[in-house]
């Protein structure tokens, strides 16, 4: 790190780093989930699907959200040149976590069998196996944190890679192991104990994680030193005024992400009660929500890694341009943000509703419960969009320090997706398809309630034809030319090398032609109708390249 990377953050750079780390780390997540589920099946899935959403809400509560809140203030801190307070906030942090981590990792443990859904009890030991993971989490937040206020985003996107490599790995031994040791062949132990090793895993990650961030840390110590001693603002806040400033901060900040993910908790629990209500049996129960959350959600999410991407690459130059009022340069940054989202993000959702056949073949190929996943991915792919848009608008808000915002619009979403869900639930036979479409309905309005306050308190107005009406054309003959090309070359190679090649692995050959002919087409529709500028592609990842081959070309 230098003096200017600290001092001027370009958004975008550091935001593609962050992103092709999150992209790495979902593909990593989708490719583990295939063999693990083939060790654990759907049922297994549920299990650890019902215990994950439950020790994610409460890691939100305790220290999900730190990274984020430490990013916000230290830059604040070191944008007027308060360098011994940006340290402050971060020995402050470290303790807030010690305490709050601890606290909720106990309750986790010791009360799984209250928080679990009471007739999904092989949820609860799952939980328990998690709870641990909630205290170094925190630890983690922090590192990540601090180092993305300083202007780099680097550490934390290969501790990010490193965690979701070590998590996939333990995931699959552990469940293997536990599996070996103590399910001792019964094939009904088998669920739960290889959920109990996948969510080993997961603690495993972290773990690793933590130590990477502790060496690079250690590599900068005489850095951060340094710029300790260079601080002449003459401020020198107390502990107890920067734990002030810590709390004030990140409660908002954690209870608006509390409330904005909290729905998960909710949609779990009204279903599995529900599935009771109408004497749905608890195995298929937990092996319905398993298609949901463990298949459905995680391809969901991946291209939502970007917009979290470019929400946390976004928040120390926001945040830095508030508290110097410039605010022509803070809304030039939402502008940028917004725009790089929504040209990744529709032609991904687009994209994954087109071939959600080969997608769910390749990855979670379970005859018995493959149809349904096709269906609902291709009901919700939409939900992408609204996710992306959602995460990023959040991230402004709390850049700008309005963190209560974003709580009150995800409670007003929450309530009005609870009263959209309980009804579908109760009164038709919609199941999963009924959490699909609520989900979908509680992103668009956060989506638009968080857009609305934006534009209140910036003046921000939304630049419409190349940040979403082009995207979109690009994005609807990619999806018709990408589906039509899949048939046509699965066709054609069924017929050639059908007889020597196993169906999975014929599908998955069509599959990746047509995502490259998917990207290159969506690129050049792209360019051809001016959606992005030579300006603006130098700045994606691999940049000058992507020029270079669209000059050679003559699409620029």
């Amino acid at each position: 790190m230098n003096n200017k990377d600290t001092k001027e953050t370009n958004v975008l750079a550091q935001a593609s780093i962050l992103m092709v780390a999150g992209i790495i780390t979902r593909i990593i997540g989708v490719l583990y989930r295939s063999p693990l589920t083939s060790v654990i099946g759907d049922e297994g899935n549920g299990y650890y699907g019902i215990a994950v959403n439950i020790y994610t809400m409460i890691l939100l509560v305790s220290s999900y959200s730190i990274p984020m809140a430490v990013s916000k203030v230290v830059s604040s801190k070191l944008a007027v040149h308060q360098y011994r307070n940006a340290h402050k906030v971060f020995k402050c942090a470290l303790m807030y976590v010690l305490v709050v981590g601890g606290i909720a990792s106990l309750i986790t443990f010791f009360g799984a069998s209250i928080l679990i859904p009471s007739n999904q009890p092989k949820a609860i030991p799952v939980l328990r196996i998690l709870a641990p993971t909630i205290f170094f989490s925190g630890f983690l937040g922090v590192f990540r944190g601090y180092f993305q206020a300083h202007g780099t985003m680097v550490p934390t996107s290969l501790s990010q890679i490193i965690e979701q490599v070590a998590n996939a790995v333990i995931s699959i031994g552990a469940a293997l192991l536990f599996i070996h040791i103590f399910a001792g062949g019964d094939a009904d132990k088998v669920p739960v104990f290889g959920a109990m090793g996948s969510a080993a895993g997961i603690g495993a990650g972290v773990i690793t994680g933590l130590l990477f961030m502790l060496f690079i840390y250690s590599c900068n110590k005489k850095y951060f030193r340094k710029e300790i001693q260079k601080d002449s603002s003459g401020v020198d806040s107390s502990y107890r005024d920067i734990f002030k400033i810590i709390f004030l901060m990140v409660t908002p900040v954690i209870l608006s992400t509390f409330v904005y993910n909290i729905s998960t908790v909710v949609d779990q629990t009204l279903f599995m009660d529900v599935m009771g209500f109408k004497k749905m049996n608890s195995r298929i129960a937990a092996s319905l929500y398993g298609v949901f959350q463990t298949k459905y959600t995680v391809l969901i999410n991946m291209p939502v890694a970007i917009a979290n991407s470019m929400s946390t690459a976004m928040i120390p130059a926001i945040s830095s341009s508030y508290a110097l009022e410039n605010y022509k340069k803070c809304n030039t940054h939402v502008k940028e943000a917004i725009h790089f989202t929504m040209i990744i993000s529709i032609p991904a959702a687009i994209g994954m509703g087109a071939l959600a056949y080969p997608i769910m073949e390749v990855l979670f190929p379970q005859k018995a419960t493959i149809d349904l996943a096709v269906s609902i991915l291709r009901v919700g792919c939409i939900s992408i969009i609204f996710y992306a848009l959602s995460t990023v608008s959040n991230g402004v808000l709390q850049g700008i320090g309005k963190v209560n915002i974003p709580l009150r619009n995800a409670a007003i979403a929450l309530f009005l997706h609870v009263v959209v869900l309980a009804p579908l639930l109760y009164f038709t036979d919609l199941d999963l398809y009924a959490l699909v479409l609520a989900t979908m309905f509680y992103a668009f309005l956060m989506c638009l309630l968080n857009n609305l306050s934006v534009r209140k308190y910036l003046g921000y107005r939304q630049e419409m034809k190349k940040t979403f009406i082009i995207p979109v054309i690009c994005s609807a003959i990619m999806g018709i030319l990408c589906y039509i090309f899949y048939q046509g070359i699965y066709l054609i190679l069924s017929g050639v090398l059908g007889s020597f090649i196993h169906l999975r692995i014929l599908v998955f050959i069509c599959l990746m032609i047509s995502v490259v002919f998917a990207v290159i087409v969506y690129f050049v529709l792209e360019l051809k109708l001016k959606g992005i500028t030579e300006a603006e592609l130098r700045k994606f990842p691999k940049g000058q390249l992507l020029v270079r081959m669209a000059k050679k070309s003559n699409l620029l």
